[in-house]
């Protein structure tokens, strides 16, 4: 764990449970793209800095789950590097506490109140293609989350952030976080249709050729949206909705599931209303979901 991995002459990935990328801007000096989940994940980044010689000057978060910039804080303090967020994400990373609020849906109990919801808060500037080194492509990957991005760097290598999961996680799981579906859906379609000489997803294998796995992150998107029409072929509530999503697929309930899961089959059932598949309407006080 967080061995650093070179892709090509100017770029590398630390392997963690979200990668963190590392791009050589000259010889002295480096950016991160991201900062890993926690203190520990910036200290390990900042013995990696040490042991190679190498300043910090900015970390850009691709986007404010707590997975990607649970680092900054701790690199931040430590180097005095600056930290970019994108679009709302910059506010999520300035006050962290938005991101279960978010999840949650009103203030979240202390069982949401923990690193891996909600990291520590850092002095985040805006992301704009003015602020990144010379030769860096931004680009809009918008749907995991409200403004995630991602990075093309001088060299040719692409850095995906969550815009797609590993083939394992997805036959896991099933069910990705996805805040948009129709934004994430137009996103892997435009990362499948992708050249680059390597790619760089932060919780799936790198490789050269991404789009069969984007391909998979969609057929498994209209997979879950087929799995919750026909569940709602009878008229349900949201929480029973959800316990049915949960045992069609295995999954255990705790806080964080219902959080993280929850809030995707929100999102999937505003997307199937307005795409006309699905009807919402009220009865005895409860809000019960039709398919069309």
């Amino acid at each position: 764990m967080y061995e650093l991995i070179q892709v090509s002459e100017q770029c590398y990935y630390l392997q963690s449970p979200a990668k963190i990328g590392l791009v050589r801007l000259n010889d002295a000096d480096v950016c991160l793209i991201d900062s890993g989940s926690d203190k520990d994940a910036g200290r390990k980044v900042r013995q990696l800095l040490d042991a190679n010689g190498w300043r910090l000057t900015a970390i850009y978060n691709t986007h404010s789950n707590a997975d990607h910039i649970g680092g900054n804080q701790y690199l931040q303090r430590q180097t005095g590097c600056r930290i970019y967020a994108p679009g709302i994400e910059c506010c999520f990373t300035r006050h962290p506490v938005l991101e279960p609020a978010f999840l949650y849906g009103g203030f979240p109990p202390k069982d949401l109140r923990h690193k891996f919801l909600m990291a520590q808060e850092s002095d985040a500037r805006p992301l704009t293609p003015e602020v990144l080194p010379q030769g860096f492509g931004l680009l809009p990957l918008p749907g995991h989350f409200f403004d995630m991005a991602g990075f093309r760097t001088p060299d040719d290598v692409v850095y995906l952030a969550d815009c797609l999961s590993s083939r394992e996680t997805l036959d896991k799981y099933r069910i990705g976080f996805v805040y948009d579906v129709a934004a994430y859906l137009q996103t892997l379609e435009t990362v499948k249709a992708m050249s680059a000489r390597c790619f760089v997803p932060a919780h799936a294998p790198a490789c050269e050729d991404i789009a069969p796995l984007a391909q998979y992150n969609i057929d498994t998107v209209h997979e879950v949206a087929g799995a919750i029409l026909d569940l709602c072929r009878e008229p349900l509530c949201f929480e029973v909705l959800l316990q049915k999503l949960f045992a069609r697929y295995g999954l255990a309930m705790n806080f964080e599931q219902y959080a993280l899961v929850g809030s995707t089959v929100r999102s999937y059932l505003s997307w199937l209303k307005d795409t006309g598949r699905l009807s919402a309407r009220f009865e005895n006080d409860l809000l019960l979901w039709q398919r069309l």
